[in-house]
């Protein structure tokens, strides 16, 4: 620190000069170096929106040859089980998440015409249905959906939503 400070300004200014020289080839290896990687980053989001899309068109094919029950078929067809079981998906093949937004587990309403129950499980869901209830509240038929990692939710036809089992189910 001591050397520094008995420098003149000529002399200080020479040995920035002199640092400044060292480092523009570094640092244009480097803006070389960022391209390049930039590059392959750009390649590895192209093929992953590809994949996307071809998974999406699988499903969307999946579901028009009725490879995959709607949630409607799942609940009449069902006796146990857990809505978590299984991922959801809308007709175009946009993934989708049962119930309220930010709810812990997913759950779907039922009603009778006058009262509202929110089914927690596919045993639930499926002794309402063998009851008479119906998908949705009074005057609303349908399923809530919510659209994962945002606010968004709706209200959509039982015949919309696609199940298809989850991998750890």
């Amino acid at each position: 620190m001591d050397e520094l400070t008995a420098l003149t300004e000529d002399e200080l200014q020479a040995r920035l000069d002199a640092i400044k020289s060292e480092m523009r080839p570094l640092e244009q290896q480097l803006a070389e170096l960022r391209a390049r990687r930039d590059v392959l980053l750009t390649e590895r989001r192209r093929r992953e929106r590809l994949d996307r899309r071809e998974a999406r068109a699988a499903l969307r094919t999946a579901m028009s040859s009725g490879g995959l029950p709607t949630i409607a078929d799942l609940v009449a067809a069902a006796e146990e089980g857990s809505f978590s079981d299984y991922a959801y998906s809308l007709k175009t093949g946009g993934e989708v998440a049962l119930g309220f937004p930010g709810a812990r587990q997913p759950t779907v309403a039922f009603t009778d015409g006058a009262r509202v129950v929110q089914a927690k499980d596919l045993a639930q869901a499926a002794e309402l249905y063998a009851a008479g209830w119906e998908l949705g509240s009074p005057g609303r038929p349908g399923v809530r959906i919510h659209f994962p990692g945002t606010r968004q939710e709706r209200l959509v036809d039982a015949a919309d939503v696609y199940a298809r089992p989850t991998d750890a189910a």
